[in-house]
């Protein structure tokens, strides 16, 4: 009887605080070689977000595209090695939308679907 009284408090004592931290792995931890840039775009709607997060998804060295509607920015983590700012920047404008200061490809702008585009009365 002693026995099954003895065995919580050894199983207790077995387990210590440091082997729990090694299974948790830390939250903040970014590879090596990742990048994050935002970018301030003229996006209007989730038909804008689908449309740039997927155009985002095929470029070389992207690992994720998130536009937030309501703010209109788009972050984008990248491998550092692979593309650059200025090259995500451009592929934003050829998709069709302002990012930043530069104004949206014409051709690609004229493009889009009547609820994308800035200028609609609706937004």
């Amino acid at each position: 009887m002693k026995f099954f009284l003895l065995l919580p408090l050894l199983a207790l004592l077995s387990s210590s605080p440091s082997a729990h931290a090694q299974t948790t792995p830390a939250a903040s931890a970014k590879p090596a070689g990742m990048a994050t840039v935002q970018f301030k775009t003229s996006a209007v709607c989730d038909m804008c977000k689908a449309r740039l997060e997927k155009s985002l998804a095929y470029e070389k060295g992207v690992q994720s595209a998130t536009l937030d509607v309501p703010t209109k920015v788009l972050t984008v983590t990248y491998k550092a090695d692979k593309t650059t700012p200025d090259a995500l920047r451009t592929a934003v404008q050829k998709t069709g939308y302002d990012a930043d200061q530069l104004t949206a490809d014409a051709r690609a702008y004229s493009r889009l679907p009547d609820c994308c585009k800035k200028t609609n009365a609706v937004h």
